[in-house]
């Protein structure tokens, strides 16, 4: 792990140094990790406080976008094309975990499981190329967590694959501040809900009134009719947003966000 004074940490070396090493991996277990458990404990924690009075949502990385902290970008991408028996291996251990991690945070008392899942978006990889790895990876997955899913795609736009991710199971999609909410709203005609897209780095230097103002255009274009979470676009919010843009974020819903939606 790098860690850093302004923002959270990120992850260091890849552990996977050659390909034939994912020949003798095995799925982790969370009792070996300090870290896995201190955030159980605190989704624990979370719970006795807020009862239901508010969603805990828990985080896990998919099974096919991990391995480029597992790897490195350009050895994973390397490994889709050149090795597909090593790549299905290393999807099948990471889906054992995956699962194991999102049911063990729903047991603790999360709401929801994010299954981040970058790599899947059309940005990064072409489709045809996602429709026989990583959508097949999150069908498999996703059948197999024990409670609802957001998969979120970490700012990358998800209209390109917005049909496939229809098919995965998942019950929201975070999606792109590139991408027209309306738009979004109209395609996905209820079959998941849409959470987004405020743009999280523009955050950092918006005004109260141009807070107010983004926050009334995403309610107008998608709140109607229900199925739609207001949220940051990326699934992390910069450490360099000001505090009274997220206040104003909240007062904003709060006025306009409420039903029947108020048209501004």
């Amino acid at each position: 792990m790098i860690y850093f004074d302004d923002g959270p940490p990120n992850s260091g070396e890849p552990c996977i140094k050659k390909p034939d090493v994912i020949n003798h991996l095995e799925p982790p277990q969370l009792q070996d990790s300090e870290g896995m458990k201190m955030v159980l404990s605190t989704i624990e924690m979370l719970k006795n406080k807020a009862a239901e009075d508010a969603p805990i949502i828990g985080v896990v990385m998919s099974p096919f976008s991990l391995p480029v902290m597992q790897m490195g970008f350009d050895k994973y991408i390397e490994l889709i094309y050149r090795s597909p028996e090593l790549f299905e291996r290393l999807m099948r251990i990471n889906e054992v975990f995956c699962v194991r991690w999102a049911n063990a945070q729903l047991k603790a008392g999360a709401t929801a499981i994010c299954y981040f899942d970058p790599i899947a978006s059309s940005s990064i990889i072409p489709r045809e190329i996602y429709r026989r790895t990583g959508f097949r990876v999150a069908q498999r997955t996703l059948a197999k967590i024990k409670g609802p899913t957001a998969t979120h795609l970490a700012s990358a736009p998800c209209w390109p694959i917005l049909e496939d991710l229809a098919q995965t199971g998942t019950a929201v999609v975070g999606v792109s501040a590139l991408e027209d909410l309306a738009e979004l709203k109209k395609r996905v005609n209820g079959r998941f809900g849409i959470l987004g897209n405020l743009n999280g780095i523009a955050m950092t230097h918006w005004t109260d009134l141009e807070t107010q103002a983004h926050v009334k255009e995403a309610i107008d274009k998608a709140a109607s009719g229900g199925g739609f979470i207001l949220a940051d676009n990326h699934g992390e919010i910069p450490w360099q947003v000001p505090d009274s843009v997220l206040a104003t974020i909240s007062e904003t819903v709060q006025d306009w966000g409420r039903y029947p939606i108020k048209r501004g």
